[in-house]
């Protein structure tokens, strides 16, 4: 690799939801201007790109910025992924994942990597604004957008790299061990530099990310007026100081920065023309895809009926509660946030809010009180797998093993290679912690192992399944792997030279070993350019990437 990966790392924040103006005359000109090509695909391979998407996320997981959870991750891949199907380029491969922090905002980056904040998901009404945001960042990538920046970067000076990381340090604002010491005296200077660089393209993207997501958007039958909408809601929060929505306020990015009243009339204008002409393809999920470029990762869940005329897949709410739990400085302010909301709107208080409430109480410790509230919700909506889930984490929490085993077995059978699923009972079983729990852990697991290499929660859930049945061997891999996938190199290096020196591992156990440590060996070699350094040599047991049963 030619490349750190803090300059994936340093281009995030260059496309989020806002970015610099330009002279509003020149933007008129330029996005007039058809992409006729750019030198920009060929200062960076398609690999390359990858390369430096996957290890941006890997150190954002570093600086513990991500929010790996099963359930929700393969929901909001999932809508993604339809989005992306219906792009101008749907045979490109994204990765969307999900940023711990309150602040409204998202970002795209090389290789399709395009992260998500808890607090945009909050803020949105619906699945609808949320998917607005998610296709203007897919645009993006699509338009080549960052492409064109990296070319204009890579001519640039390493202060603007290293201080572009800074730069997404400080817009999550985010406590811990933040591990940039290399980048702090850059960022100053770096952020000014990037302002420098990117003003004269900034606008007319923002405007072409727009259109080309407002088309991405009615494609995949979401509502196209939903851009528009959420556009007006970032423009009221940077206007108000401290309103009755004040947990979300938009970050100083968006205050900076703020989105214009042009721009909603614009995205108002386009969706009211789709309604009236809608787009010539569209996607029909009940229907199998017609699209012979349709991705072969796309999920078939993906493809799985509605519950209106509209592209909203049943489970936001249900997702967005989870986060608002999972997002909580602690189970007691989970508590104190729903007790708020349902004091303010008693009557829209909906069964969503009193899942979100049970597994905040089940956090908490109040396992008997949040059993009853998930049963009720269940009687109610017997096949959410959000809440069966959530019952039978209850059940083992509560001690009831038995019940828990025999709910966990029959949601599995009724969704068998739902990646949610298997993940969520396989991490329940490593709590229990039992030999015979690990090897049951271990079979679950077996039809996620061919295709989770970049599996962060997939790896820690292995590794810790194979520890438990007593297969060193494999556990000592999939540790290695998880602490790489978390942007510790050095660590997976040094604790794979460790268990090559192992007694008892075969021939093709010791291939397998040096061909995974040829490959990472450059990649460390890289970071250590950067300061990036090994960190405690077993705190890959302890780390589990942000992953939460209940």
């Amino acid at each position: 690799m030619r490349n750190s990966a803090l300059i994936l790392a340093a281009l995030t924040l260059a496309f989020g939801l806002s970015t610099p103006a330009m002279h509003p005359a020149l933007a008129q000109v330029e996005s007039s201007l058809p992409d006729i090509g750019s030198s920009a695909a060929e200062a960076i391979t398609p690999t390359q790109q990858e390369e430096y998407g996957a290890y941006t996320l890997h150190e954002l997981r570093r600086l513990g910025y991500v929010l790996d959870d099963p359930l929700v991750d393969d929901w909001l891949q999932n809508v993604g992924n339809r989005l992306v199907a219906n792009s101008p380029r749907p045979s490109l491969h994204f990765t969307f994942f999900l940023m711990r922090s309150r602040d409204i905002n998202a970002f795209a980056t090389l290789g399709g990597y395009s992260g998500i904040n808890v607090g945009l998901i909050l803020a949105a009404q619906d699945e609808d604004e949320m998917a607005a945001v998610m296709a203007h960042e897919i645009s993006h990538v699509t338009q080549n957008h960052i492409l064109r920046a990296v070319e204009r970067t890579k001519k640039a000076a390493l202060p603007i790299i290293l201080g572009m990381l800074g730069a997404i340090v400080l817009a999550q604002k985010a406590g811990g061990n933040s591990g940039a010491n290399a980048t702090e005296a850059a960022i100053a200077t770096g952020q000014s530099l990037l302002q420098q660089t990117q003003i004269d393209f900034t606008r007319a993207n923002e405007a072409e990310a727009d259109r080309i997501g407002i088309q991405t958007l009615a494609r995949a039958d979401y509502q196209p007026i939903a851009m528009a909408d959420f556009f007006a809601r970032l423009q009221l929060a940077t206007r108000s100081d401290r309103g009755s929505d004040s947990r979300y306020q938009a970050p100083d990015f968006l205050q900076t920065h703020p989105v214009t009243t042009t721009r909603i009339s614009e995205a108002t204008e386009r969706a009211r023309q789709l309604e009236r002409d809608p787009p010539p393809t569209h996607f029909d999920t009940n229907l199998a895809p017609a699209n012979p470029l349709l991705p072969q990762f796309v999920s078939t869940s993906v493809l799985a009926p509605r519950a209106d005329a509209r592209g909203a897949s049943r489970q936001f709410d249900w997702a967005k509660e989870r986060l608002r739990v999972l997002s909580a400085d602690s189970p007691g302010a989970a508590l104190s946030e729903y007790r708020k909301i349902q004091s303010l709107h008693a009557d829209k208080f909906n069964d969503a809010q009193r899942y979100g409430t049970a597994l905040a109480q089940m956090r908490n410790g109040e396992t008997g009180v949040a059993k009853l509230g998930l049963q009720a919700m269940l009687d109610k909506h017997p096949d959410n797998v959000w809440v069966d889930l959530a019952l039978a984490d209850a059940e083992r929490a509560s001690g009831n093993l038995p019940a828990a085993r025999s709910r966990y077995d029959a949601i599995l059978a009724r969704m068998p290679n739902n990646r949610g699923v298997i993940l969520s009972y396989a991490q329940a079983l490593g709590e229990i912690g039992t030999a015979q729990a690990g090897r049951r852990a271990q079979e679950i697991l077996k039809p996620l192992q061919d295709n989770s290499r970049e599996d962060a929660v997939f790896q820690q859930t292995f590794a810790r399944a194979s520890e438990l049945a007593g297969d060193s061997f494999r556990a000592g891999e999939a540790y290695a792997e998880a602490a790489f996938l978390n942007g510790r190199a050095e660590d997976a290096l040094n604790q794979l030279e460790r268990l090559k020196k192992s007694d008892g591992i075969d021939y093709y156990q010791r291939s397998r070993i040096d061909a995974r440590i040829a490959e990472m060996t450059p990649i460390v070699l890289e970071l250590q350019k950067y300061g990036i350094r090994a960190q405690d040599a077993d705190r890959e047991r302890q780390l589990a990437p942000g992953a939460t049963a209940f």
